[in-house]
């Protein structure tokens, strides 16, 4: 067995680990990044970006399959027809496409790659097992980015027609009936895409609501667009199995019911992948099933890092991403530490739901008095020129300085609004800076400058 050494050893290419491997790259640092799959990891090739494809070719085909709408604005034309074949095919695409690119950069910024399965042997070491036989790698660094993987339900074992995320986005035509468990982002971005492009969808949720970590004032036009698409609701019901075509579930009161499903999606959330690499010969500290790291993504051990979805929640690319420059910067000596209040989390339904930093409850338990504005998109004119006017923005700040510490959305299309609300925490913006910008006209944007003006009290066209 032959020995690599290396400066960086990163364990996972995935978004924390190979955004790690090209900063290290590029800042002259000798990295080595392993990966048994495909670089991207979860996001690209089963996650997020096939998810978006998917809920795109959706959104296309249900407006073009809703008559009244186009018939508004002077459109008429002929039942759309779907071809889910080809749909895949173009997802499958941009996938194939962004995962070469990934490796593009990699080679770019000269940082070596392993396809092959990493067994850690200490902090200093691991072993790469690779079609063309098994490496030793010496390393002054080790950088653990190994992800996350569905959470698994005894009571619904992943096979058949029992689908994770990952199953659900290999399907090659679009289910009858499809029972989604759990009503989380993930269940519920999936479940209105497929009840779009044609399926009947129920979605069984064990809490109360759909979307339980949003506040409900966010939620609610998300569950008035799925009535409207006639996604069935069973809020407060627990999954009991699966058989002969239909999920079995049972309410708060244990009344059992039958509901008919040629397939079940189980989403009810993720956990950290850290069975197979070695990493019970770590002396790490964990936080519960997740490694414990600090401000700077260090573990309990000396130069030892971990980045990503393995060391919690929020389990979010983008997040992953930062901390992997993060750690790689550190390693080259520069002072970096993380900070966790302007990291957006987009959720993906119809209407999208956008939150950076504080909500308002928790931002009157941090600081005390607040001041909230909000603007909804029926006075927007560009959400009216879209046949989409539902939803709003919303800002919180604290009410001695006006220093912006949270702003939420729901609307369509508000995800492309996430950047400017998280630059606004970043920079320490109080609302007259929202308030004294220009925002364009006419755009959804205008909504978080009247959001800042009402906050202020001083609204303009609400």
């Amino acid at each position: 067995m032959s020995d690599l050494t290396c400066k960086i050893l990163i364990v996972g290419g995935g978004p924390g680990g190979y955004v790690a491997a090209i900063r290290a790259g590029e800042l002259g640092l000798d990295a080595v990044l392993v990966e048994d799959g495909r670089f991207g990891g979860t996001c690209l090739h089963v996650g997020c970006i096939p998810s978006k494809a998917i809920i795109h070719a959706a959104d296309s085909f249900r407006a073009l399959a809703e008559p009244a709408a186009l018939a508004a604005i002077g459109v008429t034309l002929p039942p759309p027809k779907l071809d889910y074949a080809k749909t895949v095919a173009w997802k499958d695409a941009i996938v194939a496409r962004l995962s070469t690119g990934v490796g593009r950069l990699l080679e770019r910024a000269h940082a070596r790659s392993i396809r092959g399965r990493a067994t850690i042997v200490d902090g200093k070491s691991a072993i790469a097992h690779s079609d063309t036989g098994e490496q030793r790698i010496v390393c002054e660094h080790l950088v653990i980015a190994t992800g996350s993987e569905p959470f698994k339900l005894a009571a619904l074992p992943f096979g058949g027609d029992i689908l994770s995320s990952t199953g659900a986005l290999a399907l090659t035509q679009v289910p009858k009936t499809l029972a989604v468990v759990g009503a989380g982002y993930i269940g519920m971005e999936l479940g209105t895409a497929f009840a779009k492009l044609g399926a009947k969808v129920t979605v069984v949720e064990a809490l109360p609501r759909i979307l339980p970590l949003y506040d409900e004032e966010l939620t609610q036009p998300v569950a008035r667009r799925a009535a409207d698409l006639g996604i069935e609701m069973r809020c407060g019901a627990r999954a009991l199995g699966f058989a002969d075509g239909a999920l079995r579930v049972a309410d708060s009161e244990g009344e059992e019911a039958s509901v008919p499903a040629d397939k079940v999606l189980v989403a009810v959330g993720r956990r950290p992948r850290t069975e197979g690499f070695g990493l019970e010969r770590l002396d790490l500290t964990m936080a519960g099933p997740f490694i414990r790291v600090d401000d700077r993504c260090a573990t309990s051990m000396r130069n030892v890092w971990a980045v990503g979805d393995v060391t919690g929640e929020p389990m979010l690319a983008h997040r992953a991403m930062a901390e992997g420059e993060m750690v790689a910067e550190i390693i080259a000596g520069k002072r970096r530490a993380f900070d966790h209040r302007a990291i957006p989390a987009v959720c993906f339904t119809d209407p999208e739901i956008v939150t950076v930093g504080l909500t308002p409850e928790a931002a009157r338990a941090a600081h005390g008095e607040i001041l909230t504005g909000s603007f909804p998109f029926r006075a927007n004119g560009r959400a009216m020129t879209k046949q989409d006017d539902e939803g709003f923005v919303r800002i919180v700040a604290r009410k001695d300085n006006h220093v912006v510490l949270g702003v939420q959305a729901v609307g369509a299309g508000v995800s492309e609004l996430s950047s400017a609300f998280s630059l606004a925490i970043e920079m320490g913006a109080r609302l007259e800076d929202v308030a004294l910008t220009i925002h364009a006209h006419p755009t959804q944007s205008e909504a978080f400058h009247e959001a800042a003006l009402k906050a202020l009290g001083m609204p303009l066209h609400f």
